[in-house]
């Protein structure tokens, strides 16, 4: 068998889902479930990539057949110029034929080549994955969980009724004018624990990138307004297959530990389960211990953990 490794082939006029979106996608949700991952998702991403990100997805081939998957960029939106992340992914059918290997020489090739001096990438938290990276020079970071709850059949918590001066209301009110919703989005995301900083900046890329990306359910997203002002959300992210996943779930500095999140998330998750979802995932550093603590409140369980690697290049 014959592995080979290439940039996924698109449809450059029209920029629609093509048979190795649909292999992109169908490799992840295989390595990974709890990542919501759809031939459409996949193309989007690709057509609404910041040029400043280099932003590239990558295949490994065998016999005609998607067995691997890289997404390879630089994060563009940190104020530390050359961090670049290489997230590597397998099929489990289809380990030992060098996919991996070919995938990650190719993307750091390319990370090289933008300018990127650090690479980090999402390593499975299992023992032949956690190997190949320090194969291949990488250290191991933080820590970070994916979580799972059973919609259909699970008891989610009542919902509650909000306080004195707080309304929970649909994201799909922001649909005609997001801009409120960005400026939480992008204070709650400054304070997030990650090992690269980011900053949101650029509203028309957000809006394009994140606010109309085909995953994101404007409808199922839940904010809390205080005082008329967003000061909490939770943004659902649907797969249209009964897949339910928290996009990000935060609260503006000034409300925070008054149980806001937990109110909103929890509120979504009752619009999610009235809407036919199923089951909901979510991710949650190890060391956020406000939010495991919420997510163990709904009922919420690990299903898989994956570890932060990095490598410095050169």
């Amino acid at each position: 068998m014959t592995v080979i490794v290439r940039t996924l082939r698109t449809d450059a006029a029209t920029a629609t889902a093509t048979a190795d979106d649909a292999g992109f996608a169908a490799v992840r949700r295989a390595c990974v479930p709890a990542m919501l991952a759809t031939a459409e998702s996949i193309a989007f991403d690709r057509a609404h990539a910041h040029p400043d990100a280099h932003y590239r997805q990558l295949v490994a081939e065998a016999d005609g057949e998607v067995i691997g998957t890289a997404q390879v960029g630089i994060a563009h939106d940190s104020p530390e110029p050359g961090q670049g992340f290489a997230n590597v992914y397998v099929h489990p059918e289809r380990l030992g034929a060098g996919a991996g290997t070919l995938l990650l020489r190719t993307a750091e090739d390319h990370l090289a080549g933008a300018g990127a001096t650090t690479v980090y990438s999402w390593v499975l938290d299992e023992p032949a994955n956690l190997a190949f990276a320090a194969r291949h020079g990488y250290r191991a970071s933080r820590r970070a969980h994916f979580l799972r709850l059973d919609l259909a059949h699970g008891a989610l918590p009542p919902r509650q009724e909000p306080p004195a001066g707080v309304e929970l209301v649909s994201g799909s009110v922001y649909a005609d004018d997001a801009r409120p919703f960005f400026a939480l989005d992008a204070e709650t995301v400054a304070d997030e624990p990650n090992d690269v900083a980011a900053e949101f900046t650029d509203y028309e890329h957000w809006l394009a990138e994140t606010w109309h990306h085909p995953l994101v359910s404007q409808e199922l997203t839940t904010v809390a307004l205080v005082d008329g002002r967003p000061a909490a959300f939770s943004l659902a992210r649907t797969d249209g297959a009964g897949r339910y996943a928290s996009g990000m779930t935060g609260t503006a500095r000034a409300h925070r530990g008054r149980g806001l999140a937990k109110l909103a998330k929890n509120d979504s998750l009752h619009r999610a389960r009235a809407a036919g979802c199923t089951e909901a995932f979510t991710g949650n550093d190890a060391e956020n211990e406000p939010m495991l603590a919420i997510n163990d409140w709904f009922g919420y369980e690990i299903c898989a953990t994956e570890v932060r690697h990095v490598r410095d290049l050169g």
